[in-house]
């Protein structure tokens, strides 16, 4: 008996959806404007993703290291810097190697060149390049190495000539910031987002039903009960939110492909067509049942007025 209730909800639902040709035309319409924005925030959100990595990976601080230390010396503190809790990655430069990318850096300048042959050794110190899970934890390794931590050491710290976090604080503090901000940025635009496509769905979809009103209390007056009514426009709104699902990754292959070349333009830019292709199986999952959640508790809620109304 249910599975006869349920198949007959569902073939009144695909009944409706095709016999009212122009308002599900309208509907679905409707709603590819709000997949559209739903898939959009995705891709603004990879786009804001793809800076805020770029701005973090170009944020470290340089420790200098005496000229004089022992490559023991070194690989002991740079081995007690990558405990620090703090700490991502602790990359190792040595002096030779400084000296040959301060070569290739200044291979044109012939005075800073000759000036360098003349002094004969190398006056370079090797570096250790630090960076930090996150931009506000610096603050923590630059107390590390200016000795006010309990865990750093002076007989290790004693190698370290010289570290440029004060020359950077301003710039990291400053970075600090923007990654914050537009962290916010981009959960105020999925916010408004997501709640612009709530309301417009909703709204389309209870407009459709004002139209079968009358059907709908004709369907009380013969005693149909609250679901057997409220099930055909529950379907009826699941269709609308699949054709729309779909019809909106057609058209986001397209503009993703016209978009690639501009968005590749912008400081630390995506590959929107290759992110979309990349991550399409997500991206289907995600607009699909949105499109599904939509539809049906869209339907579900529009049509609980006159089912409620006497």
């Amino acid at each position: 008996m249910l599975w006869t209730t349920l198949k007959r909800i569902i073939k009144a639902g695909f009944i409706s959806f095709w016999r009212n040709g122009s308002v599900s035309l309208s509907a679905v319409f409707v709603m590819i404007i709000a997949l559209s924005m739903i898939a959009s925030t995705l891709l603004i959100t990879a786009f804001l993703g793809t800076t805020l990595k770029d701005l973090q990976d170009k944020i470290d601080i340089n420790i200098y290291i005496d000229t004089k230390a022992s490559e023991s010396a070194i690989m002991d503190l740079k081995k007690q810097l990558e405990t620090l809790p703090e700490v991502k990655t602790v990359v190792y430069t040595s002096r030779e190697q400084v000296l040959e990318n301060f070569r290739t850096r200044h291979e044109n300048d012939h005075r800073i060149i000759q000036a360098l042959d003349e002094i004969g050794n190398n006056p370079l110190p090797a570096t250790l390049a630090v960076k930090a899970r996150e931009p506000s934890q610096y603050v923590g390794i630059a107390n590390f190495l200016s000795n006010k931590s309990e865990l750093s050491t002076g007989s290790t710290l004693s190698i370290v000539s010289k570290v440029n976090y004060e020359d950077n604080k301003d710039s990291i503090e400053s970075l600090s910031k923007l990654i914050v901000g537009v962290k916010k940025f981009g959960s105020i635009i999925t916010a408004i987002m997501i709640g612009i496509s709530i309301l417009i769905t909703f709204n389309t979809i209870r407009l459709a039903i004002f139209i079968a009103r009358d059907e709908i209390g004709v369907m009380r007056l013969v005693g149909g009960s609250n679901e057997y009514i409220r099930g055909p426009f529950v379907v009826e709104g699941i269709l609308y939110g699949l054709v729309s699902a779909f019809l909106t990754l057609i058209l986001f292959y397209p503009i993703t492909y016209w978009l690639k070349n501009t968005t590749q333009v912008f400081y630390g830019g995506v590959d929107l067509l290759h992110y979309f292709v990349a991550n399409f199986v997500q991206i289907f999952l995600i607009i699909v049942l949105s499109g599904i959640a939509l539809g049906a508790v869209s339907s579900y809620l529009a049509v609980r007025k006159y089912l409620t109304s006497k």
